[in-house]
């Protein structure tokens, strides 16, 4: 398993390579559309995270002491963007999540380039995750 810094480094690595924002708005939309779906059982009103310009839905679940998040969005750039968190936090404990930081996401320039909704929507979505993650790390307690 990769820790969440080393998945960081990859990402930063890899939004070094684009020259331009437009490069990596693509990139993103790329990423989204490889995102793991969530259930459409898991599609519900209280999966949606609150704070979001546009419906994001995630689900997580605990397997063998690691969560595993789902999730989709109705935004392409939105999807992407989840689609980079969940790369980080899916697959790792509880408590790693909740002891990672998030610099990548300054590091790569992302939130410098989003509107100031989808960065109040990015920031919504990060406390999500950690929400899940104080959850399912009570329950190992």
């Amino acid at each position: 398993m990769k820790s969440i810094t080393s998945i960081q480094k990859e990402i930063i690595d890899e939004f070094r390579l684009f020259e331009d924002w437009m490069q990596r708005y693509e990139y993103m939309i790329e990423l989204g559309k490889s995102l793991p779906i969530i259930d459409k059982k898991n599609k519900t009103d209280n999966n949606i995270i609150k704070g979001c310009q546009s419906k994001v839905w995630v689900y997580a679940e605990l397997k063998k002491d690691k969560i595993i998040y789902t999730a989709d969005s109705d935004a392409i750039i939105t999807k992407g963007i989840i689609a980079l968190l969940l790369r980080v936090f899916s697959e790792q404990h509880p408590s790693d999540i909740l002891a990672a930081d998030t610099s990548f996401i300054d590091e790569i320039g992302l939130k410098e380039h989003l509107s100031p909704t989808r960065a109040n929507g990015l920031l919504s979505m990060i406390k999500q995750l950690k929400m899940y993650a104080i959850a399912y790390q009570t329950q190992l307690n």
